[in-house]
């Protein structure tokens, strides 16, 4: 069975790297959502349309909601509000949006068990998923075609 879902975990392009490593996970792609309008640009994302930079995946029964959510966790800092590592703004907040009311039901079941194991509150949205559409091409797998590009996530986690 395939299964959809979109992180925002800051800047989308070590995001997507780190996903695509996950076994189970079929397909990715970065793109920008929950913004005020169906289609937008990175420029226009960069100029405070609301969206978050997210990454789409697809992604097999090899693995559970929870353990992916698990794994999304260790490229985070959950308490972080806009900002992950060097970048800040509305457009690099973390988030998990999802399609349908089964698996956003698991995620806030996940997300509620999370901020039980700490006192300082979670800054993670979980969200029905709205206005998605995929970023340019450019921005597509940017760190297998730069493998020097900049990224916010450890370069630890990102060889793997």
């Amino acid at each position: 069975m395939k299964n959809v879902l979109y992180l925002a975990g800051g800047c989308f392009w070590g995001v997507q790297k780190y996903l695509d490593s996950i076994n189970g996970i079929i397909s990715s792609f970065v793109g920008y959502a929950n913004g005020d309008s169906n289609a937008t640009t990175y420029k226009q994302v960069c100029n405070g349309s609301g969206h978050v930079e997210v990454v789409k995946i697809v992604y097999n029964d090899v693995i559970t909601i929870e353990q992916l959510l698990d794994k999304f966790l260790k490229i985070i800092d959950p308490f972080s509000n806009n900002k992950q590592g060097n970048d800040v703004g509305v457009q690099y907040r973390t988030g998990i949006y999802y399609v349908d009311d089964l698996t956003g039901d698991k995620c806030k079941i996940w997300l509620k068990k999370l901020q039980s194991q700490h006192a300082q509150r979670i800054a993670i949205e979980c969200l029905p998923l709205e206005h998605f559409c995929q970023a340019e091409v450019e921005h597509q797998k940017y760190l297998e075609k730069n493998p020097n590009g900049y990224c916010h996530i450890s370069t630890r986690l990102l060889d793997i």
